[in-house]
This record gives structure tokens, C-alpha cells and sequence, in this order.
């Protein structure tokens, strides 16, 4: 065995995920999480540590990892979590209060892999104003084809209220679930995918996306343009999967 904890290559790579999206300003140190779900291939022991063959585990980002660590983790730091029950298994370090919406994103739709929190600020300013983000840029809505970006209506951060309505919402997306982000209403955005990298790609690309939406709408406000652009002609920044 050369593996010295359990899930190793997984949690190294979430660990420098984390740390390069907070590197580039992909949130803030009010938070954010990132959590990823695995299917264990085999049953191991690895110390206090049992792992069960086919059983669903998440690897999870702590709590605090923006505020108390600036998203500099080590591994052993992103926490292994039975996904049925909850239960911290592995891990140094406290599980998020967000918990519970994570494990409710992978209830509603079982090829979701990873779900994706974070505070980008200009996703925030769609956010805040309580409104769907324009879908104006060719990468979002043609290449990553995330259809019209939602802004779920404002339910308290942490809440079970919130959990439901994520779960209940990704269930309504059937097969799309798992290639779609939400905006949090006052709170941030939500990714969920079925791999970490292309999560840090719908990130990046829609966080571009709302400056560029945000400053069309000043322009159509001032009546420079009579609507919103994209991809050469008018458009109400409504895009369907």
C-alpha cells in the first residue's frame, strides 16, 4: 500500500483546486466549499478509518478554509464524509455548515460528482439584486451550454430552507443537474458537475460572463444598445439547455 491516508490523490488535488481559485479570486474569505463525491473500489483500513466497497463518500472542503487558511490546505485537511449518514469520518479540521446542502445536491441527481460553493463577487452583484444573470458570452452558453443562469429566491444561508430548495431545484433538471450552476440569492453561486476541474471552468467562465453582462446593462440603461448581445445579434440573455 503507498497510499498514507485514505483517498489521497483525490483530496490533494481538491486541496490545490482550493487554493488556486482562491488565488485568483474566485471567492472570498467569507467562504465557500467545495465537496466531491467517490465510490470507494475497494474496502480498506487505514488506521480508525474503515472504508466499505461501493459505498458513496465525499471529500469536503472545512470550514473556515478561506478566512482562518486563504485556501492554502494540505490534504489531510479535506475531510472524508460518509454521504449517507452525514458523519466526519477522516480529516483534520470541522465540516462546513453547508453541509447539508451538499449532500442534498448529490440526492437529487446520482451522476452529480462534485458540487461547487464560492463567492465570486461579480456573480455576487447578479446575486444580490435578486436576479437570473444574462447568458451573453459564446463559452457559457454554447460551449459549457448552461442554458439561462437562475437565481434561486433568497433563502437563508446554512438553512435547511436552502438545502430543499437546491435538491428540489436540481431534481427539476433532471440530466441537467449535473452541468448547470445557480445563483444563491445574496449568498453566491452553486456548481454542480461530474468532475472538479470542469466545476473550476464553469467558475471561471461565467464569473466573466457577469462583468460582461453587468456592463452591457449599463450600456443598455445609458440606450447605447437596445439589448443585450450575443454571439452577433440581440438577445434577452434567457439561453435554453
Amino acid at each position: 500500500m503507498t497510499e498514507s491516508f485514505v483517498f489521497e490523490e483525490q483530496r490533494r488535488d481538491l486541496a490545490k483546486v482550493a487554493k488556486k481559485m482562491f488565488d485568483r479570486k474566485m471567492t472570498n474569505v467569507a467562504g465557500g466549499n467545495i465537496s466531491q463525491k467517490i465510490v470507494a473500489d475497494q474496502s480498506l483500513d487505514y488506521g480508525h478509518v474503515h472504508i466499505e466497497k461501493d459505498k458513496e463518500y465525499l471529500i469536503i472542503t472545512p470550514t473556515y478554509m478561506s478566512e482562518a487558511w486563504y485556501g492554502e490546505l494540505s490534504p489531510a485537511q479535506i475531510l472524508v464524509v460518509d454521504l449517507k449518514t452525514g458523519e466526519q469520518i477522516d480529516g483534520s479540521g470541522r465540516l462546513t455548515r453547508e453541509i447539508n446542502m451538499h449532500r442534498e445536491a448529490y440526492e437529487a441527481n446520482e451522476n452529480i460528482k462534485v458540487v461547487y460553493h464560492s463567492h465570486t463577487p461579480a456573480s455576487m452583484f447578479w446575486a444580490t439584486i435578486g436576479e437570473d444573470m444574462p447568458n451573453v458570452t459564446e463559452a457559457t452558453s454554447h460551449d459549457l451550454d448552461l442554458g439561462t443562469i437562475r437565481c434561486l429566491p433568497y433563502k437563508p444561508a446554512c438553512s435547511k430552507e436552502l438545502a430543499d430548495q437546491v435538491h428540489d431545484e436540481l431534481v427539476k433538471l433532471g440530466d441537467k443537474a449535473a452541468n448547470n450552476i445557480f445563483l444563491l440569492n445574496s449568498h453566491g453561486v452553486l456548481i454542480t458537475t461530474n468532475d472538479l476541474h470542469h466545476a473550476t471552468c464553469i467558475l471561471e467562465t461565467v464569473e466573466w460572463n457577469a462583468e460582461i453582462a453587468y456592463k452591457q446593462a449599463v450600456f443598455k440603461k445609458l440606450g447605447l444598445i437596445d439589448g443585450y448581445m450575443s454571439k452577433g445579434k440581440l438577445s434577452d440573455g434567457l439561453v435554453s439547455k
